[in-house]
C-alpha cells in the first residue's frame, strides 16, 4: 500500500501501463478506460520494472535503514508516484505535459536525537519529472531513482529534505523479485478493479552516503522496495490502512502485512499477511492485530497507533510467531499537503514478547486524520 492514494489521483487523473492486461479478446478495464490487473500475467523485467502508463496510479517506494561507523541510526522514505490523466487526453506540448503527473516524497529519521524531516514535491511530466517505459528510471527535480545493474539488480537513489539532509544510495537485491498477491494478482477489495499488481525487493543492501546539517556520513544497511501498479485501491467501505514491512534478523525471511481498515475499525476481509521465504515466494498466514499504545499528533490531532503486537505462524513450522512493532521515534507524520492528508510512515524496532532484538521495520497508517474516500 502506499499514501492516501485516493487523494492524489484527485491531482490530475490516474494511470498504470504497458506491462498490462493478460492476452484476451476484451481485458477488463476501470469504466474510465483505465487498465486493471490481470491474472496470470507474465511480467518481464528490465521492462517491468519501468512505468505502466495504461493504468490510473503506480508508485516506486523504498524505505530503509541505515547505520553511521560511529553506531548512529537513520530511517528513511523516497516514494515517486506516477498518476495518468484520463485516456486519450491530448497534449501538444511534451515538455510541460497533462498526460502524466509526478508526486514524490521525501523523509529522513535521526534516531538518536528523534528528529524528522520530510519533504514533497509534485510535477508534470516533462524536462523536470519523468518515469522511462522499458526500464527503472525516474526523476522528479533532482531526486531520482535508476536502475544501474541488472544482475543482481542493482539500483541507484539520490534523494534528500530541503537543507537539512540528503542521501546518494547504491541498492543491490539480496533477494529475488517476490510478486506480491493471488495468481500474480493483489486484491484490494471486491470489486475487481480494487486491485494492484504488487512487486517487492524485500531485502535491499544498501551503503552509500548520508548527509545531515551539513556532516557527511558514510552509511550502510538494509532497504525494501514496493513497485506497485494499480488503477484502483480502496474498496467499498475501507477508510484507510495499516501497513508494515518487516526484516528478520536472521537475514532469511522478512513479512509484509496490508490491513484495509473499515469505518468500524475492523478488517476487510481481503486484507493479507504475507512471508518472503528465502527463495522469494510468498506464502500467506493468518494474523492479529492489536494496538498496545497510541500516539497523538501535535500537528494534525490524528491518533495513531504507537506499538503494536502482530501474531502470526511461521509457515514452517506452524509455531506462534510474535511480534512488538514500536517506533524508534514517536513523530514521523508527513504532513502530505499535496497529496491530500497528513500519514504516519516511520522506522521502528521488532521485538518478540521478551524484549528480544528480532529485526528492523516500517510502519504506514493513513486514514486517521481523516478518512480516504474511494
Amino acid at each position: 500500500m502506499r499514501r492516501p492514494i485516493q487523494s492524489l489521483l484527485r491531482l490530475g487523473a490516474a494511470a498504470l501501463c504497458g506491462a498490462a492486461a493478460a492476452a484476451g479478446p476484451a481485458p477488463l478495464t476501470t469504466p474510465e478506460g483505465y487498465a486493471v490487473p490481470q491474472p496470470g500475467h507474465r511480467f518481464e523485467f528490465p521492462r517491468d520494472y519501468g512505468a505502466h502508463p495504461d493504468f490510473r496510479i503506480e508508485w516506486w517506494y523504498l524505505t530503509g535503514h541505515l547505520f553511521a561507523a560511529d553506531g548512529r541510526r537513520f530511517g528513511f522514505e523516497a516514494t515517486f508516484f506516477r498518476i495518468a490523466g484520463p485516456p486519450g487526453l491530448r497534449d501538444d506540448n511534451p515538455n510541460f505535459s497533462r498526460q502524466q503527473i509526478y508526486l514524490a516524497h521525501m523523509a529522513v529519521t535521526d534516531v538518536q536525537t528523534g528528529r524528522f524531516w520530510h519533504d514533497e514535491r509534485v510535477n508534470r511530466a516533462g524536462w523536470d519529472a519523468r518515469a522511462a517505459v522499458g526500464t527503472l528510471d525516474l526523476a522528479n527535480g533532482e531526486w531520482s531513482l535508476r536502475l544501474v545493474a541488472a544482475a543482481p539488480p542493482r539500483l541507484e537513489l539520490r534523494g534528500g529534505v530541503r537543507a537539512e539532509a540528503s542521501f546518494h544510495l547504491t541498492l543491490v537485491a539480496a533477494k529475488p523479485l517476490v510478486v506480491f498477491g493471488e495468481n500474480g494478482v493483489s486484491p484490494k477489495g471486491d470489486d475487481p478493479t480494487a486491485a494492484s499488481y504488487y512487486l517487492t525487493f524485500s531485502r535491499l543492501r544498501t551503503e552509500g552516503e548520508l548527509t545531515i546539517g551539513g556532516t557527511k556520513l558514510a552509511v550502510r544497511g538494509e532497504a525494501w522496495m514496493d513497485h506497485e501498479i494499480s488503477s484502483s485501491q480502496l474498496g467499498r467501505g475501507q477508510v484507510g490502512w495499516d501497513w508494515v514491512c518487516v526484516q528478520l534478523r536472521d537475514q532469511a525471511r522478512e513479512l509484509m502485512l496490508y490491513r484495509l481498515r473499515r469505518a468500524d475499525g475492523t478488517a476487510d476481509p481481503v486484507s493479507r499477511l504475507q512471508w518472503v521465504m528465502p527463495d522469494g515466494r510468498a506464502v500467506t498466514a493468518p494474523y492479529t492485530w492489536r494496538v498496545q499504545s497510541t500516539w497523538t499528533s501535535p500537528h494534525s490531532g490524528a491518533v495513531y497507533p504507537a506499538r503494536v503486537r502482530l501474531t502470526t505462524r511461521d509457515p514452517v513450522s506452524g509455531a506462534p510467531v510474535d511480534l512488538e512493532i514500536e517506533p524508534l521515534a514517536p513523530d514521523q507524520e508527513l504532513t502530505n499537503a499535496l497529496g491530500g492528508g497528513p500519514y504516519w510512515e516511520g522506522a521502528c524496532r521488532v521485538r518478540d514478547g521478551a524484549g528480544r532484538d528480532l529485526g528492523s521495520a516500517y510502519l504506514e497508517l493513513t486514514g486517521y486524520a481523516r478518512a480516504l474516500a474511494k
